[in-house]
């Protein structure tokens, strides 16, 4: 059974002001996360583009934005693929899945966890569905990581 949901989580020795603007700022993304650049307007409907030189332009769109506590979008399973534009549809669109950050403040820091859903969903054949499932959970474990450095050693 492929699975339909990758949850991590990683506990953030800073702010959840600083957690959320390295969460949302493309000059921040670029670093723990798209590294090829990235385009982030984080208003609700608005347009997320993620690039790599090994896997092309991934685009999203975002479903909800709430400045140091959630940032929610429907990301493209496949590069290039631009979603349609419009509100968020939930989960079940079958060309995309759906990314959530939840930011919690814990202690003197953050507590920010990770969760992309619909897996299950998307137009692929289930032995793609779970290379999918196997390569988002590594990468969010990695991107998690590097976010949480960088937010810990960022000043502004």
């Amino acid at each position: 059974m492929v699975a339909d949901r990758i949850e991590r989580e990683v506990y953030v020795p800073a702010p959840v002001d600083r957690v959320w603007r390295v969460l949302t700022t493309p000059e921040h993304v670029r670093v723990w996360y798209a590294f090829e650049g990235c385009e982030i307007d984080p208003r609700p409907g608005g347009t997320l583009r993620f690039r790599w030189d090994e896997k092309g332009e991934f685009h999203g769109r975002v479903e909800k934005a709430v400045p140091d506590a959630l940032f929610r979008f429907r990301l493209a399973q496949e590069p290039d693929h631009p979603l349609a534009p419009g509100p968020g549809s939930g989960s079940g669109s079958g060309d995309s899945t759906l990314v959530e950050f939840v930011l919690s403040a814990e202690g003197g820091g953050t507590r920010l966890r990770v969760t992309e859903s619909g897996i299950r969903e998307l137009s692929l054949p289930d032995e793609a569905k779970a290379k999918h499932a196997e390569y988002a959970a590594a990468t969010w474990a990695t991107a998690l990581e590097e976010l949480a450095a960088l937010a810990a050693a960022s000043h502004n």
